[in-house]
Formats: C-alpha cells, structure tokens, sequence
C-alpha cells in the first residue's frame, strides 16, 4: 500500500479512535470474508495475506473444485485495502472500521475470479473507449419473524401495534411506520457510513420495502451495496427481527429485485452518450438496449445466482419472464424511466436482490458494451404487456449455468477463467440443494406414489 494512502488510513483510524479493523473481501456470493485486526497491526502490515480458497466458497459453506482454479497447494493470495473504502462499523460495542480488499497474487497482478476484479475489468474495457457508467440500484427486501427453524415458512413480523402485516400495504406510509424504531436506527447507520441511500418506500409484500441510493460510479455502488445489506441485517438483529435478500422468501408474496439504472456519460465532457445533442435518443442506446438483450439471457447466473431466484421470475409479479424493452413499462426486462435528455438511461429489471452486486454490475455492463462495441440492434419498443410473450429467460439455475459457458463474448468480458470458477460455484451449490427433500416432496410423494 503507497504510503500517502496508508497516512489517509491511518489519519481515518486514528481521528475516530478506532480499535480494531474488518479486513473484508467479497466472496463469489458476495458474503464478507475476511480477518479481524488490531488497529496498529492493520496500519503496520498495510496487507493481509489469506487463502485464495475463499473465493471458491459456497453459500453453504463448502469449496468448489478450488484445486482447479487456485491449485492443490492453497497458496496465500495478498489482500489490499482500498481507502477509498474505509468507515465506520456504527452497529460495533467499540469503535471498529470496516475496509474493503482487493485480491492480488504474490507478483501483484489481480486474482480475476475476485468479484470486485471483476468489475474493475469491466469498467477498464469502458474507460478504454472514453466512457464511464452510471448507475443507481434500487434495494427490495424483506422484514421477517424471526425464524430460527429453516423448515418452516417465513412470516411478516409484529409491527409497533403488536399485528403482523394482513393483505396488501403498497406504498402505505402507515405500513412503514409500524418498523420506525427499525428505520430510524438504519438510517443511522447508513448516515454513519456514507451509504447514500435515499428514499423508502413499502412495496407490494407483506413486509416488502425497498430503499433506493443516489447515483454515482459502478465500483462505489457496488461497494455501498455490499455494506448495505450487512447493515440492514445487523438493523433487524437489533431490533429482534430478521431481514432478508431472498429473492422469494414467501410463496403468494411477490420476489425482491435489485433493478439496476444505467446510462454512460463521455469521461472527458460528463454528457451522456445516450443523447444526441438534439435531445433524441443517439444510436448507442439502442445498441446498448440491443446487447442486454442479446446478452442477458446468457448472463443470467450473474442476475440469478440460485435456484431461488428463478421462483421470482414469472408472470404478473412485477418480475420479468423476458428481455424486451419499453418506455416506461414494467412488465419489461428492460424499462427506460420518462426522463430529459441529460438523464436519460435504462433500468434493468431482470436481476434478484440475492446478487452478488459487483458480479450483477459487471454483467449489466459487459452485456450492454458488448452492444455497442457490435452494434446490436434493440427490438421494437414494447407497448402492451411483455407478459402476454414467451419466456425468454432460462427458467432454471442448470439451463442458464449451460448458456453462460457457451457464450464466449461474455466470456472475453468477465474473463474465461472468471466464468469457469465461477459456474463451479453454482454448480456445486445446485448438487447441494438437489440432495435436500423438499416439503412439497414430503407431501405430495410420501404416501401417494
């Protein structure tokens, strides 16, 4: 680390007394790895040294053919951190911070099947033709009961009147207000550690909200993303309920999405280069909305990471079955907000809130690059319901693993390797969950066939 940014770090950590420092990594399921160390310790060092192994963790906590993509010895890889990522732990007994890694080998070139190198390669593939993307995600989750028995469904939480939430609350302020002590704490929270997080609003579940965060730079939101969701679950612990990023915790609830709003704007002026300067739409955003469309379905593991996402995925739930695009529209894949020329972008609808967000990043962007640099054409613009159309999306994890390692052009965006270590992971994760009994097999096969 260059010793003017470890003199930021250590001014950060110093200025705010703090004790101990969360040395994190994101894994391939975009869960907080990492090591815990004194304050002095971290600034001495200015590295960590952990396995690579860890980037081939599963959900469930098992390695996936981690031999093959980081060899049979476990060699260390070097952990980095990034300053611009250093804040405050406010959920902590003491004061802690929380740092961002970056994952390089010994010779310091980055480890690419690490999420956020990832990203990085992808961005440097827009830096390269002079753009730069923008982009805002939108956060649906769930409050819940607390559950500490997996085997039985999941239930909206007791509100401030002692009731759990009946029938539909959408858009209820009253509804939101029931969590107040639980919000008033995350905003907080978010204060605290420059989240960005903006407006809140009760969506269609029972217990359903979605906070929404200011735009900016893919990387920084990616990260932002990141914290978040460990601080909403930290807020519900606090709060003796859980919070979820399923993206179908309950049957007859609507799924939770982290749609993902996006334009690129020209590095050297800041204009957005999907705007003439007439004010119409410039070819570049058609190509743009081309490649997702040619690409999404492709790079669905990346939108879809588990087969519960797939449950989020069908008709008239607000969710998408397809990729066709439409102003306005949301029963598209694709959705471009009423906006001026300045402001104009597109919203990409298709991906769960259980993402990896610099994985769902990396794979919103590379699809819609790989539209512009090919010129892809966009269908027609959708005006009815894209739900009286066919499926157009993988309905499962195994079908959408198999597309995603035919499709070289993804491939040569994320990085060959990337994608191969990445589809162990899932896959592993898949033979996992195919060796559980469900309930509906229990019910329905136990004394009948």
């Amino acid at each position: 680390m260059q010793s003017d940014l470890r003199d930021d770090l250590r001014e950060f950590l110093e200025h705010h007394r703090i004790h101990e420092v969360e040395c994190v990594i994101p894994d391939m399921t975009g869960v907080a790895r990492g090591k815990i160390v004194p304050k002095n310790l971290f600034l001495s060092e200015g590295k960590m040294h952990m396995s690579n192994a860890l980037l081939m963790i599963t959900v469930n906590g098992e390695f996936a053919d981690f031999e093959r993509f980081v060899g049979p010895s476990d060699p260390d890889m070097v952990c980095i951190p990034d300053p611009n990522t250093v804040r405050l732990v406010p959920w902590a007994i003491e004061q802690v911070a929380v740092v961002i890694h970056d994952c390089v080998g010994l010779d310091g070139k980055p480890i690419g099947i690490s999420p956020r190198a990832v990203l990085r390669r992808v961005l440097k593939l827009y830096e390269e033709k002079g753009w730069r993307p923008v982009v805002a995600p939108e956060m649906e989750f769930y409050l819940i009961a607390q559950n500490k028995n997996p085997h039985e469904p999941l239930r909206p939480p007791l509100g401030r009147a002692g009731r759990s939430e009946a029938g539909r609350q959408s858009f209820s302020i009253d509804a939101v207000n029931e969590f107040d002590p639980f919000f008033q704490d995350l905003s907080r929270f978010c204060e605290t550690t420059h989240l960005g997080v903006e407006t809140l609003v009760h969506e269609v579940g029972a217990g359903q909200m979605e906070i929404n965060f200011s735009h900016g730079d893919a990387l920084d939101l990616a990260d932002r993303v990141f914290l978040f969701k460990r601080a909403v679950r930290e807020t519900a612990f606090r709060h003796g309920i859980f919070a979820t990023f399923m993206a179908k915790p309950m049957e007859h609830e609507p799924g939770s999405a982290m749609h993902i709003h996006q334009s690129i704007v020209d590095s050297q002026t800041g204009e957005n280069i999907f705007s003439l300067p007439d004010g119409t739409a410039s070819p570049l955003f058609f190509n743009y909305i081309g490649g997702l469309q040619k690409y999404m379905p492709q790079a669905m593991p990346m939108f879809a990471p588990y087969v519960n996402s797939y449950r989020r995925l069908s008709r008239f739930t607000a969710a998408p079955i397809n990729v066709r695009w439409g102003y306005d529209n949301r029963t598209c894949g694709i959705r471009v907000p009423n906006s001026g020329p300045d402001g104009r972008r597109l919203e990409n609808r298709v991906p769960g809130v259980d993402v990896n967000p610099y994985l769902a990043m990396a794979a919103t962007l590379a699809c819609g690059y790989l539209g512009m640099v090919e010129q892809q054409e966009a269908s027609a613009p959708m005006i009815e319901s894209a739900y009286d159309l066919e499926y157009e999306l993988p309905r499962g994890l195994e079908d959408a693993l198999k597309a995603l390692l035919k499709c070289t052009e993804l491939a040569d965006v994320l990085g060959d390797n990337f994608v191969q270590a990445y589809c162990a992971v899932k896959e592993k994760e898949f033979e996992t969950f195919s060796q559980g009994i469900t309930a509906w097999e229990r019910e329905h096969l136990q004394l009948l066939v």
